[in-house]
């Protein structure tokens, strides 16, 4: 099925360059990416973290009560806190096209980054460079690969490979709302009493069976074999008008999506982060029933809100189905293959 993309919000654009080793095992060889979500000019954007081991890049700047109001690129990347020099190279592709605050001389792209801890899958010296950055920019586009690309080649869903996953929607009022997400959650994104998502909905949008019972046991074995490796981090953009303080609402109200999928999640060791986003290209009028007392954003944000959880939900579910074997860390397929009736996203 297509659960539709990021790149749904006109201007939003997403480029991922990545490095895997064909004969790569787990911790040697090259297993991790950079994924960058490019936005147009005059986009409003907020962050909320989460995860209690947070390893981030020009996160204080979004501060609503802080000077700068717009949000050139976010970056989501493999390598931990090294890996936090991929924006470096989204920065000077941004420069060389003269995006950024205007300043005496040339300008500043502003860029936001988060990371998710890969390090142990592929070599612990192999992770992202500004090279990795600049490629990304380099390729981005409205066509989103989803699965073990970009961020998502190093990353983990429990027992299960992680990745990239995408999803999105439109609202009655005719803002269209999607997310993109990275999943490398120490919390498995299925049960591993059944073999299938905490949210039965996601079985039958994605069609999903109850897998052998040998198959499950399998999992649940496995499960209980691995350590954690955490951090799932996401961007979600609408192209409603929304003030910065706005955006921060909806990325708090987004996190939503993670606690419905991944099981734990927010915990005391991950870094779990998402980023709003908000062009600003749909206007849609305040509703007149608002009380006088409360802002005339809050039902816009009420709906947004609810619907960026629901993108973050189904676009994790997205990015554990299409991810790919890397690095010997078996897929869903691999451990339930008899759970998979039909092609995945």
């Amino acid at each position: 099925m297509n659960a539709g993309s990021i790149t749904d919000v006109a201007g939003i654009r997403v480029g991922h360059h990545d490095r895997l080793d064909d004969d790569a095992e787990l911790g040697s060889g090259w297993a991790t990416g950079t994924t960058v979500v490019l936005t147009p000019p005059g986009t409003v954007g907020a962050v909320d973290g989460r995860g209690g081991a947070p390893g981030t890049r020009e996160t204080d700047l979004l501060d609503p009560s802080n000077s700068v109001r717009h949000v050139d690129a976010v970056v989501l990347t493999g390598g931990s806190a090294y890996g936090l020099a991929a924006a470096d190279g989204v920065m000077t592709w941004l420069e060389q096209r003269g995006r950024g605050v205007a300043m005496d001389g040339g300008v500043v792209p502003i860029v936001p980054a988060a990371v998710i801890f890969d390090l142990p899958v592929g070599g612990w010296a192999c992770r992202p460079t500004a090279d990795f950055g600049y490629a990304a920019a380099e390729s981005a586009g409205v066509e989103v690969a989803v699965g073990t690309v970009g961020a998502g080649v190093g990353a983990r869903a429990g027992a299960l490979k992680g990745g990239v996953g995408t999803a999105s929607t439109v609202l009655d009022c005719g803002a269209t709302v999607g997310a993109l997400v990275v999943v490398n959650a120490a919390g498995e994104a299925f049960d591993t009493a059944t073999g299938l998502p905490w949210m039965t909905e996601y079985q039958h949008e994605f069609g999903l069976v109850t897998p052998p019972a040998d198959q499950i046991a399998a999992y649940a074995d496995r499960h209980r074999e691995l350590g954690p490796l955490n951090t799932t981090i996401a961007v979600v953009a609408t192209d409603a008008a929304l003030s910065p303080a706005g955006c921060r609402r909806v990325a708090v109200a987004a996190h939503d999506g993670l606690a419905r999928t991944l099981r734990p999640c927010h915990t005391p060791l991950d870094g779990d982060t998402v980023f709003a986003l908000a062009t600003g290209a749909v206007e849609v009028p305040p509703d007149p029933t608002t009380p006088a007392s409360m802002s005339p954003e809050v039902p816009l944000l009420t709906m947004v809100g609810a619907a960026a959880a629901d993108c973050l939900a189904r676009a994790v579910m997205v990015g554990v189905l299409a991810a790919e074997q890397a690095a010997g860390i078996p897929t869903y397929r691999d451990l339930l293959p008899g759970a998979v009736q039909q092609d995945m996203p």
